[in-house]
């Protein structure tokens, strides 16, 4: 049933997006500009090679950590409060990332920007479940999917331009005014319209869900950094113990962090787990792609991430297209859809050789650009339509870890494919951009990366199979839908 909305409601619900799409596009800048940096920051800051990879790695893991306990936070405080409260903890991470002076305070003030990070992000999509009616969610995921492709392209120009023109620590102040700027719109124009829950927060369920987490994705990424030992063990087989655990506690507990029962909507569990494999699919290949361009074909790090700019701009105009489709069709044929083609985009990177042309990279970086950006705005739509309304918080913030656990594996799983076939330090110090290979070892890295791109199609080939599940399954309807 379509619902009918006046003017001026569609005029707020609009600015509502924009200031939305504005968060998102300032997140994903930074998830790209400090790429191009690495090189400086490494030399300014003093940085050993093997720890400069956790300016982004800190980063990452800490939105993946965090995402389902802020959602709940904003189920329970407001969602929009917890939104605009990201803004402000972005804010002032950027400045003390700026701000920063040797090793350990970059990575320590990555983590506190992640916290803001995660705020945003994990809130952002239960936001606008509150603003739009359900006729009109998927295109509205669809928009908000343009502010991150559009802030991804704004990363690599900006990065380039600061890098070769500016200091490195303007890669970090220019998310100041931005930030103030989102941070006043949101102010004047969001309003919390969800149902909160007047409950008391699951303070033990957030402690064991956290550090259950960190000991998974700790492990496997210390994998990618260090030799395997007793204390990576440790660190897994303790995670998987305490996410037992926490199974178990939330079933006790009168007042949960996640209503397990939310696991029993039958397409909440096949769109969560394409979340995951599509993340520990894709993620992996911009770093090795970027490995490959600047390793093998000797690029700059400006240069190599230009020619992945295409994928981005050609993104940006399917996403509202793939989210109008998801609200008249439903969500499993554009996302599954999406998934589809971004196999088609890894099969093409599988044929990149040492003289391969570059048009190849392009190719298959439109290719990969139109199936993400046909999956994602579909599959947040299914998330959040098949969550009950007083639950999006947590609904969002899964979906956000789920997909974000899926990309700390795929990074790790980047680095030991690469291992396999070079020294470890060498390929930190490729993909940082401060080294170049030799013919021989050029040919042997190119051969290792086909099998990293083949494993990648078999995850996003399940994802696909996974997505295209749900339509035999009949969806629940959201309550205040």
């Amino acid at each position: 049933m379509t619902t009918s909305v006046t003017p001026d409601a569609r005029s707020h619900t609009g600015l509502a997006l924009l200031v939305i799409m504005i968060g998102v596009l300032m997140v994903a800048i930074d998830t790209t500009i400090v790429v191009l940096a690495l090189p400086v920051m490494q030399k300014a800051l003093h940085v050993a090679l093997s720890a400069v990879i956790w300016v982004i790695i800190g980063y990452l893991l800490t939105i993946t950590l965090v995402s389902t306990q802020v959602g709940r936070l904003g189920d329970v405080f407001g969602r929009v409060l917890m939104y605009e409260a990201g803004f402000l903890v972005f804010i002032v991470g950027s400045a003390l990332c700026a701000l920063a002076s040797n090793e350990a305070t970059i990575i320590g003030f990555r983590i506190v920007q992640g916290l803001g990070g995660a705020l945003v992000m994990a809130n952002s999509g239960a936001v606008i479940a509150d603003t739009f009616p359900p006729d009109r969610l998927g295109r509205a995921y669809g928009f908000n999917s343009v502010g991150y492709t559009v802030g991804a392209i704004f990363g690599i120009l900006l990065g380039g331009i600061i890098v070769t023109y500016l200091s490195w620590q303007w890669i970090f102040w220019v998310n100041v005014p931005i930030g103030v700027v989102a941070f006043v719109l949101a102010l004047r124009v969001l309003r919390d319209s969800g149902k909160r829950q007047k409950q008391k927060l699951d303070l033990v369920g957030m402690l064991v869900l956290g550090l259950g987490l960190f000991g998974i994705l700790w492990g496997i990424t210390k994998l990618s950094t260090d030799p395997f030992s007793a204390q990576i063990i440790v660190y897994l087989v303790g995670g998987v113990v305490l996410m037992v655990a926490f199974v178990f506690i939330e079933r006790a507990r009168e007042a949960p962090m996640v209503h397990l029962s939310i696991f029993k909507v039958p397409t909440m569990t096949p769109t969560l787990v394409a979340a995951f494999l599509q993340g520990l699919a894709n993620y992996a290949v911009l770093f090795l792609v970027i490995m490959y361009l600047q390793g093998v074909r000797e690029y700059s790090p400006l240069k190599a991430s230009l020619l992945l700019v295409p994928g981005y701009i050609v993104g940006s105009f399917i996403g509202p297209l793939s989210g109008k489709l998801a609200d008249r069709l439903g969500p499993v044929i554009p996302a599954t859809a999406g998934l589809g083609i971004q196999v088609v985009a890894l099969l093409i990177y599988a044929q990149l050789g040492t003289t391969t042309g570059m048009w190849v990279v392009v190719v298959a970086s439109i290719t990969s650009g139109i199936g993400a950006s046909a999956f994602f705005p579909a599959n947040n739509s299914a998330v959040m339509k098949a969550s009950p309304s007083q639950m999006f918080g947590i609904a969002s913030g899964m979906l956000r870890t789920f997909s974000n656990v899926g990309m700390v594996f795929s990074f790790a799983v980047a680095i030991l494919v690469a291992a396999r076939s070079i020294p470890r330090n060498l390929a930190f110090a490729i993909f940082v951009g401060t080294t170049r290979l030799t013919s021989h070892l050029a040919s042997v890295f190119t051969s290792g990366l086909h099998s990293a791109f083949y494993a990648s199609t078999i995850f996003m080939a399940l994802a696909a199979v996974l997505s295209a599940t749900r339509v035999f399954m009949k969806s629940s309807r959201r309550q205040g839908a």
